[in-house]
């Protein structure tokens, strides 16, 4: 016999119930530990990996041009490539002929972990756009005069064709510092779960803190035949937090609607998506003089948290959208989850039975009874008047 889940002995973490996909690379283990911390059940899943060179010959080319004359313009595009590749000079030998002339250099900065990779090396940024795009680093450039100019861009994981053609058109000879590569993550099992449960419904959000993240996983939706099915959860009920314009461009481009933070920062994030998640994910309503507050997974009813199964969270999500009115069990039935038939076979529907089963889950979950009544004959609604049924009570928790 399935038992109540207990509720949490306090007021509930702002992210509790919500179940968030984490697709990043790297700290992955810090983006987890900030969102547990506010209650969140974290799905992992890295969409990509850093990757070395296969041969660092093109890099040792690149830094020793760099060192051996003077530089005019340097672009940086992120921390992580700056400070390997001042890592690499170190190992080469060269690192201080690199630092002296790029402190000679105009740099760039093309967002703030690149500003702070630099002042961490005693340099400073010369310009450093509003926002992370690299085509207002480009039109910055261009509005110079590159005649015979001496730039060197660092790469990030991709060669970045529009910057360095446009610059060489412009007359400037380009040097360009491939530092690290992205590579498809090892494993994608996890990925792959994670796109399915966001289109199944059962993750609530997914964090993405690169582009090329946000491209593996439309690239192995695209495998499974599920990237408009994910794209249609993303614009619907699942959110997409992305850590910047440049991340979230692939899936702002399709209709999908983003959480961005104020500033790039994974605290920022996380602090983003305190706020975006519930507003797109949860539904407060007044039930028996009660505060009940759905979110993904979980319910809190009067400040504290329990959770509830699938089967049990769709009943009561079909009875919150028609608050105080009769639900019959033939819609119920179509609002449960079921199993995947084998290919080319209907879904199996779910009978009366499994409704009734569910609607006394739902009841030992809530641990009070009331909330949902049964009207003989005809289906069962929750407990208030349709009138009141988004007015919270005054000091009730959730």
């Amino acid at each position: 016999m399935s038992t109540a889940a207990e509720p949490s002995a306090g007021p509930a973490e702002p992210l509790a119930g919500f179940a968030v996909g984490v697709t990043a690379a790297r700290r992955h283990e810090e983006l987890a530990t900030l969102l547990e911390r506010r209650g969140a059940r974290v799905v992992l899943a890295p969409a990509i990996r850093l990757a070395p060179l296969a041969d660092d010959a093109e890099l040792l080319e690149a830094t020793r041009a760099c060192a051996a004359g003077p530089l005019d313009h340097v672009v940086v595009t992120t921390g992580i490539g700056f400070r390997a590749w001042l890592e690499s000079a170190d190992g080469q030998g060269t690192r201080d002929a690199l630092v002296a002339r790029l402190a000679e250099a105009a740099i760039v900065a093309r967002g703030p972990k690149a500003r702070g990779a630099i002042r961490s090396a005693g340099l400073r940024e010369r310009w450093s756009p509003d926002s992370e795009e690299l085509s207002e680093v480009t039109g910055h450039l261009l509005r110079q005069d590159l005649a015979g100019a001496r730039v060197a861009v660092q790469l990030y994981g991709e060669r970045q064709p529009e910057l360095t053609a446009a610059l060489r058109g412009a007359g400037a000879e380009v040097i360009e510092v491939p530092v690290y590569r992205w590579s498809r993550t090892e494993d994608p099992t996890p990925l792959r779960r994670l796109v399915g449960q966001a289109v199944a419904g059962t993750v609530d959000a997914i964090t993405f803190t690169s582009a090329p993240a946000v491209a593996e996983t439309l690239a192995v939706a695209a495998e499974d035949g599920l990237e408009e099915p994910l794209l249609d959860a993303l614009r619907a009920h699942v959110v997409a937090a992305c850590v910047g314009p440049v991340t979230a461009r692939a899936l702002t481009g399709r209709g999908v609607p983003t959480v961005q933070p104020e500033r790039a920062r994974l605290g920022v994030l996380v602090r983003a998506l305190v706020t975006g998640l519930p507003a797109r994910r949860s539904r407060r309503l007044s039930v028996r003089g009660c505060a009940l507050e759905l979110r993904g997974h979980a319910v809190v009813l009067d400040g504290l948290l329990r959770p509830i199964a699938p089967a049990p969270m769709a009943i009561l999500r079909a009875l919150a959208r028609r608050p105080g009115h009769v639900v019959s069990r033939a819609e119920l039935c179509g609002v449960l989850p079921s199993r995947l038939a084998p290919a080319g076979e209907a879904r199996p529907q779910a009978d009366e039975h499994a409704v009734e089963m569910a609607v006394a889950r739902l009841r030992r979950g809530l641990g009070r009874p009331g909330i949902v009544e049964t009207v003989v004959k005809r289906g069962y609604r929750l407990a208030c008047d349709p009138r009141l049924a988004d007015r919270v009570p005054a000091g009730a928790g959730g």
